[in-house]
């Protein structure tokens, strides 16, 4: 049996086999044996290296465009928005949130392109597209943006003007009325610049603890420049980011700051096939929450109906943020 130890995860390729190999450790949902060294054992990852990419629709495919959306801001929200840090001891659970299609109601990276003149990216830049290479396609994207003069305000803009996923606001509401409880992570193939500056439109920085995502910055000619997460060993995930690798070393990492004291459950709220690889490592008394009928959702189906993977997690399916808010609901009358 490969034994892999929390840290060593991102980089490690041990006796010629990848990580792709080690997922669906098998952890109790408190999570002791993450920093437990050692108690790690071994389930196989399904192959999904024809579904490596995060878009649940090519680069060429029209993006779905929300309905008009108008943020709320409530006087308690309001007042806490200033990125006050959250407090250094752990909540009893850890919500963790993919970003495009999940947060947000499509792919920032399909909304910003609609600030090109033309709306639309040329043919040859579509077609350079690789399969799990899409921060590099994306860093072509943006170069060429800039050579077509879009400025930094136009890009702010259309990332502003992005609708969130229906009922995710009311989540976020429930969760910043419970936030002792709750604490916010954000693991994401998007970018830096792009999350910040949606979150902070919609009143919500200061509600995650994290964000997880490929560095973005603008550049002195007014470039904005995208940069890979890490690097990994993970056959099946993108080559710029594995889910997995960031949450066993945050899991890893928050119980050393808080002397031991674990998470009592885990949920993670996502949507595309890269958001499968962390979802193997919950435990029986954590969550999954797929978007119902998009990639993540039907992967997990099909893994379940061919258990070729050991799915410990609960699987809830959601449309709306409501979905998600019922059944936290439900976890919280269980204190």
């Amino acid at each position: 049996m490969l034994c892999v130890r929390p840290g060593e995860l991102d980089t490690a390729a041990l006796n010629g086999k990848t990580l792709g190999a080690v997922v669906g450790v098998s952890l109790p949902c408190h999570w002791d044996a993450v920093a437990a060294a050692g108690d790690i054992t071994e389930h196989r990852l399904p192959a999904l290296h024809h579904r490596r990419t995060r878009r649940t629709r090519s680069p060429d495919t029209q993006p779905r465009k929300g309905p008009p959306h108008h943020f709320v801001h409530t006087p308690t929200m309001t007042a806490l928005s200033n990125n006050a840090p959250a407090a250094s001891g752990a909540r009893r659970f850890l919500v963790l949130f993919d970003f495009d299609e999940t947060i947000i109601n499509e792919s920032s990276d399909d909304a910003v392109v609609r600030a090109l003149p033309g709306q639309q990216l040329p043919d040859w830049l579509k077609n350079s597209f690789r399969e799990g290479h899409y921060n590099e396609h994306m860093q072509k994207v943006l170069a060429y943006m800039a050579d077509q003069g879009v400025s930094r305000d136009s890009i702010n803009s259309a990332v502003e003007k992005i609708s969130p996923t229906p009922g995710l606001l009311n989540l976020f509401q429930y969760l910043h009325s419970h936030q002792q409880d709750f604490e916010l992570v954000v693991i994401s193939d998007a970018n830096t610049f792009f999350i910040e500056t949606w979150l902070e439109r919609a009143g919500v920085r200061h509600l995650f603890r994290k964000i997880f995502t490929n560095p973005a910055s603008f550049d002195a000619t007014g470039r904005l420049v995208l940069l890979p997460f890490h690097s990994h060993s993970c056959s099946s995930c993108p080559d710029n980011m594995c889910k997995q690798a960031i949450l066993r070393e945050y899991l890893a990492s928050r119980q050393k700051e808080c002397g031991g004291s674990p998470f009592k459950r885990v949920f993670y709220v996502g949507d595309g096939a890269n958001d499968i690889c962390p979802s193997l490592v919950l435990g029986p008394q954590d969550t999954a929450f797929p978007r119902r009928n998009f990639p993540m959702h039907r992967l997990l189906l099909e893994m379940q109906q061919s258990q070729i993977a050991m799915l410990k997690a609960n699987i809830v399916p959601w449309v709306s943020g409501e979905d998600i808010v019922d059944w936290l609901k439900k976890i919280m009358t269980e204190r």
